[in-house]
């Protein structure tokens, strides 16, 4: 296992300390993107009071109040300087200042818009595929009609082949009948 070492960055009234095996490993627990030891904003700490408890837990990120809550109370009243604006006064200023900025300054002029595309040649190739499936629509209907004779036709056609083939084998039957009869007898007179 690596040894770690335990690194710290201010968050807001805390530092955060996080025992990691490297700064990009600290970045990665803090959720940092930028590199907060190059710019000098994070740092590895070797005050044994204050890596026991991030050493405890690696990679879990320690929050610790920087300072007791009146001196940072009390670090907020900072004395007024002489001559010194409130902060009041240089947000009116800054508002004055962007006002005049934007009436002097000319807004530059957009360039004109593009005449609006023509849509002819859409509006043909729509109404095209409109046509083309209405006489779909026509040459489908034509079919099934043509279908529905051609069924009803074939209906009668079987109907009619049925009939002529029950009377034929009624025929069959009778005339075999006869025939039979006609051996059994012949063959008696033997």
């Amino acid at each position: 296992m690596p040894k770690l070492k335990v690194y710290r960055t201010p968050i807001g009234f805390h530092d955060a300390y996080v025992a990691a095996s490297s700064q990009k490993a600290a970045l990665q627990a803090w959720g940092s993107d930028a590199d907060l030891f190059a710019r000098g904003i994070a740092e590895v700490v070797t005050d044994e009071a204050l890596t026991t408890e991030p050493l405890a837990s690696p990679g879990v990120v320690i929050r610790k109040l920087r300072g007791t809550a009146d001196e940072q109370l009390e670090a907020a009243k900072m004395p007024k300087r002489e001559g010194a604006r409130s902060r009041d006064d240089q947000d009116e200023e800054s508002d004055q200042r962007r006002r005049s900025r934007s009436a002097v300054t000319p807004k530059a002029a957009e360039p004109p818009r593009p005449p609006l595309p023509n849509r002819a040649a859409l509006d043909a190739a729509e109404k095209a595929i409109e046509e083309a499936r209405s006489r779909h629509d026509d040459d489908d209907r034509q079919w099934r009609k043509r279908q529905e004779a051609l069924d009803r036709e074939r209906r009668q056609i079987d109907a009619a082949h049925e009939e002529e083939v029950g009377h034929l084998t009624e025929d069959v039957d009778r005339l075999r009948r006869a025939y039979d009869k006609a051996m059994r007898l012949w063959n008696s007179k033997r």
